[in-house]
Protein backbone atom coordinates (compact mmCIF):
# COMPACT_ATOMS: atom_id res chain seq x y z
CA UNK A 1 0.00 0.00 0.00
CA UNK A 2 1.23 3.48 -0.90
CA UNK A 3 2.17 5.65 2.08
CA UNK A 4 4.31 8.62 3.05
CA UNK A 5 7.48 6.53 2.70
CA UNK A 6 6.72 5.33 -0.84
CA UNK A 7 8.76 6.49 -3.83
CA UNK A 8 7.29 8.11 -6.93
CA UNK A 9 9.22 8.83 -10.14
CA UNK A 10 7.73 11.33 -12.59
CA UNK A 11 9.16 11.34 -16.10
CA UNK A 12 8.82 14.57 -18.03
CA UNK A 13 9.59 18.02 -16.66
CA UNK A 14 7.10 19.99 -18.69
CA UNK A 15 4.33 22.03 -17.09
CA UNK A 16 2.15 18.96 -16.47
CA UNK A 17 4.98 16.88 -15.05
CA UNK A 18 5.97 19.66 -12.68
CA UNK A 19 2.38 20.18 -11.55
CA UNK A 20 1.97 16.46 -10.82
CA UNK A 21 5.25 16.47 -8.91
CA UNK A 22 3.98 19.24 -6.65
CA UNK A 23 0.72 17.37 -6.05
CA UNK A 24 2.48 14.09 -5.23
CA UNK A 25 4.76 15.79 -2.70
CA UNK A 26 1.71 16.58 -0.59
CA UNK A 27 1.37 12.88 0.21
CA UNK A 28 4.74 11.26 -0.48
CA UNK A 29 8.18 12.34 0.73
CA UNK A 30 10.26 10.71 -2.01
CA UNK A 31 9.11 12.21 -5.32
CA UNK A 32 11.67 12.46 -8.13
CA UNK A 33 11.28 14.42 -11.36
CA UNK A 34 13.22 13.26 -14.41
CA UNK A 35 14.33 15.69 -17.09
CA UNK A 36 16.57 14.90 -20.05
CA UNK A 37 18.52 18.01 -19.15
CA UNK A 38 18.75 17.12 -15.45
CA UNK A 39 21.74 15.74 -13.58
CA UNK A 40 20.03 12.48 -12.57
CA UNK A 41 19.86 9.58 -15.02
CA UNK A 42 16.65 7.74 -15.83
CA UNK A 43 17.94 4.64 -14.04
CA UNK A 44 18.69 6.68 -10.91
CA UNK A 45 15.27 8.35 -11.04
CA UNK A 46 13.25 5.12 -11.20
CA UNK A 47 15.41 3.01 -8.87
CA UNK A 48 13.21 1.64 -6.09
CA UNK A 49 10.16 3.59 -7.26
CA UNK A 50 6.77 2.19 -6.30
CA UNK A 51 5.09 4.27 -8.99
CA UNK A 52 6.56 5.47 -12.29
CA UNK A 53 4.46 8.17 -13.95
CA UNK A 54 5.04 9.25 -17.55
CA UNK A 55 4.14 12.83 -18.43
CA UNK A 56 6.11 12.94 -21.68
CA UNK A 57 4.50 13.84 -25.01
CA UNK A 58 3.21 11.04 -27.23
CA UNK A 59 6.29 11.42 -29.45
CA UNK A 60 8.54 10.48 -26.55
CA UNK A 61 6.55 7.57 -25.11
CA UNK A 62 8.10 4.74 -27.11
CA UNK A 63 11.61 6.04 -26.44
CA UNK A 64 11.10 6.22 -22.68
CA UNK A 65 9.43 2.78 -22.68
CA UNK A 66 12.39 1.34 -24.58
CA UNK A 67 14.86 2.78 -22.08
CA UNK A 68 12.89 1.43 -19.11
CA UNK A 69 12.69 -2.05 -20.65
CA UNK A 70 16.47 -2.24 -20.47
CA UNK A 71 16.30 -1.69 -16.71
CA UNK A 72 15.21 -4.11 -14.01
CA UNK A 73 11.77 -2.86 -12.97
CA UNK A 74 10.13 -4.90 -10.15
CA UNK A 75 6.80 -6.47 -11.21
CA UNK A 76 4.88 -4.71 -8.44
CA UNK A 77 5.85 -1.27 -9.76
CA UNK A 78 2.82 0.65 -11.02
CA UNK A 79 3.09 2.52 -14.32
CA UNK A 80 0.95 5.63 -14.70
CA UNK A 81 0.45 7.41 -18.01
CA UNK A 82 -0.57 11.07 -18.01
CA UNK A 83 0.02 11.51 -21.75
CA UNK A 84 -2.77 12.60 -24.10
CA UNK A 85 -2.30 11.51 -27.69
CA UNK A 86 -2.24 8.62 -30.17
CA UNK A 87 0.74 6.87 -31.71
CA UNK A 88 0.76 8.00 -35.37
CA UNK A 89 2.13 4.68 -36.63
CA UNK A 90 -0.11 2.22 -34.77
CA UNK A 91 -3.00 4.42 -33.48
CA UNK A 92 -2.28 2.90 -30.05
CA UNK A 93 -3.01 4.91 -26.93
CA UNK A 94 -0.15 5.53 -24.46
CA UNK A 95 -1.51 2.98 -21.97
CA UNK A 96 -1.64 0.35 -24.71
CA UNK A 97 2.02 1.02 -25.48
CA UNK A 98 2.94 0.70 -21.80
CA UNK A 99 0.88 -2.45 -21.27
CA UNK A 100 2.29 -4.12 -24.39
CA UNK A 101 5.84 -3.51 -23.19
CA UNK A 102 5.16 -4.34 -19.52
CA UNK A 103 2.35 -6.96 -19.67
CA UNK A 104 2.87 -8.10 -16.07
CA UNK A 105 2.77 -4.62 -14.53
CA UNK A 106 -0.34 -2.69 -13.50
CA UNK A 107 -0.94 0.33 -15.76
CA UNK A 108 -3.03 3.31 -14.67
CA UNK A 109 -4.34 6.21 -16.77
CA UNK A 110 -4.50 9.68 -15.16
CA UNK A 111 -6.67 12.11 -17.08
CA UNK A 112 -9.18 14.89 -16.52
CA UNK A 113 -9.98 18.59 -16.97
CA UNK A 114 -6.58 19.64 -15.67
CA UNK A 115 -5.02 22.80 -17.07
CA UNK A 116 -1.55 22.69 -15.58
CA UNK A 117 -1.31 26.45 -15.00
CA UNK A 118 -4.41 26.39 -12.81
CA UNK A 119 -3.09 23.37 -10.91
CA UNK A 120 0.15 25.25 -10.28
CA UNK A 121 -1.88 28.20 -8.98
CA UNK A 122 -3.50 25.79 -6.48
CA UNK A 123 -6.98 26.31 -7.90
CA UNK A 124 -9.37 23.41 -7.14
CA UNK A 125 -9.65 20.63 -9.72
CA UNK A 126 -10.58 16.97 -10.11
CA UNK A 127 -9.23 14.12 -12.19
CA UNK A 128 -9.67 10.40 -12.85
CA UNK A 129 -7.25 7.50 -12.40
CA UNK A 130 -8.37 4.42 -14.30
CA UNK A 131 -7.09 0.86 -14.32
CA UNK A 132 -8.33 -2.67 -14.82
CA UNK A 133 -6.60 -3.46 -11.53
CA UNK A 134 -8.63 -1.75 -8.80
CA UNK A 135 -5.85 -1.71 -6.19
CA UNK A 136 -3.46 0.01 -8.61
CA UNK A 137 -5.95 2.80 -9.27
CA UNK A 138 -6.55 3.24 -5.56
CA UNK A 139 -2.80 3.46 -4.88
CA UNK A 140 -2.39 6.24 -7.45
CA UNK A 141 -5.46 7.95 -6.02
CA UNK A 142 -3.76 8.12 -2.61
CA UNK A 143 -0.66 9.72 -4.10
CA UNK A 144 -2.40 12.64 -5.82
CA UNK A 145 -5.64 13.28 -3.92
CA UNK A 146 -5.75 16.42 -1.79
CA UNK A 147 -8.10 19.18 -0.61
CA UNK A 148 -7.48 21.04 -3.87
CA UNK A 149 -7.14 18.09 -6.25
CA UNK A 150 -9.90 15.52 -5.97
CA UNK A 151 -9.08 12.15 -7.56
CA UNK A 152 -11.72 9.62 -8.64
CA UNK A 153 -11.10 6.02 -9.72
CA UNK A 154 -12.53 4.34 -12.81
CA UNK A 155 -12.40 0.82 -14.28
CA UNK A 156 -12.37 1.91 -17.96
CA UNK A 157 -8.80 3.06 -18.68
CA UNK A 158 -9.30 3.08 -22.45
CA UNK A 159 -12.39 5.28 -22.22
CA UNK A 160 -10.75 7.68 -19.77
CA UNK A 161 -7.68 7.90 -21.96
CA UNK A 162 -9.62 8.39 -25.19
CA UNK A 163 -11.82 11.04 -23.59
CA UNK A 164 -8.79 13.15 -22.75
CA UNK A 165 -7.19 12.53 -26.12
CA UNK A 166 -10.09 12.93 -28.54
CA UNK A 167 -11.28 16.15 -26.94
CA UNK A 168 -8.07 17.85 -28.13
CA UNK A 169 -9.43 17.80 -31.67
CA UNK A 170 -12.67 19.36 -30.44
CA UNK A 171 -10.66 22.01 -28.61
CA UNK A 172 -9.11 23.02 -31.93
CA UNK A 173 -12.60 23.21 -33.46
CA UNK A 174 -13.83 25.28 -30.51
CA UNK A 175 -10.93 27.66 -30.89
CA UNK A 176 -11.76 28.14 -34.57
CA UNK A 177 -15.36 28.84 -33.60
CA UNK A 178 -14.29 31.58 -31.20
CA UNK A 179 -11.65 32.91 -33.59
CA UNK A 180 -14.36 33.38 -36.19
CA UNK A 181 -16.64 34.95 -33.53
CA UNK A 182 -19.50 32.59 -34.40
CA UNK A 183 -21.24 33.00 -31.06
CA UNK A 184 -22.46 30.84 -28.20
CA UNK A 185 -25.16 28.96 -30.13
CA UNK A 186 -22.67 27.72 -32.71
CA UNK A 187 -20.17 26.65 -30.09
CA UNK A 188 -22.78 24.78 -28.07
CA UNK A 189 -23.88 22.89 -31.19
CA UNK A 190 -20.28 22.18 -32.18
CA UNK A 191 -19.27 20.72 -28.82
CA UNK A 192 -22.46 18.70 -28.41
CA UNK A 193 -21.97 17.10 -31.81
CA UNK A 194 -18.26 16.77 -31.11
CA UNK A 195 -18.98 14.74 -27.99
CA UNK A 196 -21.18 12.45 -30.10
CA UNK A 197 -18.22 11.85 -32.43
CA UNK A 198 -15.99 11.04 -29.46
CA UNK A 199 -18.49 8.51 -28.11
CA UNK A 200 -19.02 7.00 -31.55
CA UNK A 201 -15.38 6.20 -32.25
CA UNK A 202 -14.58 5.49 -28.59
CA UNK A 203 -17.19 2.75 -28.37
CA UNK A 204 -15.90 1.24 -31.61
CA UNK A 205 -12.45 1.29 -30.00
CA UNK A 206 -13.76 -0.72 -27.05
CA UNK A 207 -14.50 1.99 -24.47
CA UNK A 208 -17.67 2.34 -22.42
CA UNK A 209 -20.00 5.12 -23.67
CA UNK A 210 -20.77 6.42 -20.16
CA UNK A 211 -17.09 7.15 -19.54
CA UNK A 212 -17.19 10.02 -22.05
CA UNK A 213 -19.80 11.82 -19.96
CA UNK A 214 -17.40 11.95 -17.01
CA UNK A 215 -14.42 14.10 -16.10
CA UNK A 216 -12.06 12.91 -18.83
CA UNK A 217 -14.63 13.37 -21.63
CA UNK A 218 -17.28 16.00 -21.05
CA UNK A 219 -15.31 17.54 -18.18
CA UNK A 220 -12.20 17.90 -20.28
CA UNK A 221 -14.23 19.40 -23.13
CA UNK A 222 -15.67 22.05 -20.82
CA UNK A 223 -12.19 22.98 -19.60
CA UNK A 224 -10.09 22.96 -22.74
CA UNK A 225 -12.68 24.13 -25.25
CA UNK A 226 -13.32 27.33 -23.31
CA UNK A 227 -9.90 28.31 -22.04
CA UNK A 228 -7.08 30.27 -23.70
CA UNK A 229 -4.76 28.26 -21.45
CA UNK A 230 -5.39 25.24 -23.72
CA UNK A 231 -2.75 24.88 -26.42
CA UNK A 232 -5.17 23.08 -28.72
CA UNK A 233 -7.77 25.83 -28.27
CA UNK A 234 -5.10 28.39 -29.10
CA UNK A 235 -4.22 26.57 -32.32
CA UNK A 236 -7.85 26.70 -33.43
CA UNK A 237 -8.41 30.28 -32.29
CA UNK A 238 -5.43 31.55 -34.25
CA UNK A 239 -6.42 29.51 -37.32
CA UNK A 240 -9.80 31.19 -37.10
CA UNK A 241 -8.06 34.55 -37.11
CA UNK A 242 -6.21 33.71 -40.32
CA UNK A 243 -2.80 32.57 -39.09
CA UNK A 244 -1.08 29.54 -40.63
CA UNK A 245 -0.45 26.34 -38.67
CA UNK A 246 3.32 26.67 -39.13
CA UNK A 247 3.22 30.19 -37.73
CA UNK A 248 1.09 29.13 -34.77
CA UNK A 249 3.15 26.08 -33.83
CA UNK A 250 6.41 28.04 -33.99
CA UNK A 251 5.21 30.19 -31.09
CA UNK A 252 3.70 27.44 -28.91
CA UNK A 253 5.82 26.60 -25.88
CA UNK A 254 4.60 22.99 -25.70
CA UNK A 255 2.99 20.39 -27.96
CA UNK A 256 -0.62 20.72 -29.12
CA UNK A 257 -1.44 17.01 -29.29
CA UNK A 258 -4.70 17.58 -31.16
CA UNK A 259 -2.80 18.34 -34.37
CA UNK A 260 -1.39 14.83 -34.55
CA UNK A 261 -4.51 13.24 -33.06
CA UNK A 262 -6.74 14.62 -35.83
CA UNK A 263 -4.67 12.84 -38.47
CA UNK A 264 -4.71 9.53 -36.61
CA UNK A 265 -8.46 9.77 -35.97
CA UNK A 266 -9.27 10.44 -39.61
CA UNK A 267 -7.24 7.39 -40.61
CA UNK A 268 -8.98 5.16 -38.08
CA UNK A 269 -12.45 6.53 -38.85
CA UNK A 270 -11.90 5.78 -42.53
CA UNK A 271 -10.72 2.24 -41.78
CA UNK A 272 -13.72 1.56 -39.52
CA UNK A 273 -16.21 3.48 -41.68
CA UNK A 274 -17.15 5.82 -38.81
CA UNK A 275 -18.70 9.21 -39.51
CA UNK A 276 -16.66 12.01 -37.89
CA UNK A 277 -17.46 15.19 -39.86
CA UNK A 278 -16.07 17.68 -37.32
CA UNK A 279 -12.81 15.79 -36.99
CA UNK A 280 -12.58 15.54 -40.78
CA UNK A 281 -12.99 19.30 -41.22
CA UNK A 282 -10.42 20.03 -38.49
CA UNK A 283 -7.96 17.73 -40.25
CA UNK A 284 -8.54 19.38 -43.63
CA UNK A 285 -8.14 22.81 -42.02
CA UNK A 286 -4.85 21.77 -40.38
CA UNK A 287 -3.61 20.59 -43.78
CA UNK A 288 -4.59 23.98 -45.26
CA UNK A 289 -6.93 22.27 -47.73
CA UNK A 290 -9.79 24.56 -46.70
CA UNK A 291 -10.32 27.85 -44.87
CA UNK A 292 -12.13 28.11 -41.54
CA UNK A 293 -15.16 29.60 -43.29
CA UNK A 294 -15.24 26.74 -45.79
CA UNK A 295 -15.10 24.21 -42.94
CA UNK A 296 -18.09 25.93 -41.32
CA UNK A 297 -20.05 25.85 -44.58
CA UNK A 298 -19.27 22.16 -45.09
CA UNK A 299 -20.65 21.30 -41.65
CA UNK A 300 -23.74 23.46 -41.98
CA UNK A 301 -24.70 22.09 -45.41
CA UNK A 302 -24.46 18.37 -44.61
CA UNK A 303 -27.53 16.27 -45.32
CA UNK A 304 -30.23 16.83 -42.70
CA UNK A 305 -31.05 13.82 -40.52
CA UNK A 306 -32.45 12.78 -37.09
CA UNK A 307 -30.26 13.82 -34.16
CA UNK A 308 -30.03 10.41 -32.49
CA UNK A 309 -29.10 8.57 -35.71
CA UNK A 310 -26.53 11.02 -37.15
Amino acid sequence: MINKNSAVAILGAGAWGKALTTLARNNVDDVRLFSRRGCQTLAQTVEGADIILSAVSIKGVRDIVSQLKSLSIPPQTIFVTATKGLDPETTCTPSQIWQESFPNHPVVVLCGPNLSKEITQELPAATVVASKIESAGESVQLVFNSTRFRVYTNSDPLGVELGGTLKNVMAIAAGVCDGLQLGTNAKAALLTRGLIEMVRIGVDWGAKPETFYGLSGLGDILATCNSPLSRNYQVGYQLGQGKTLVEILSHLQETAEGVNTAKVLVQRAKQQNISMPITQEVYRLLKAEITPRQALLDLMTRDIKPEVDS
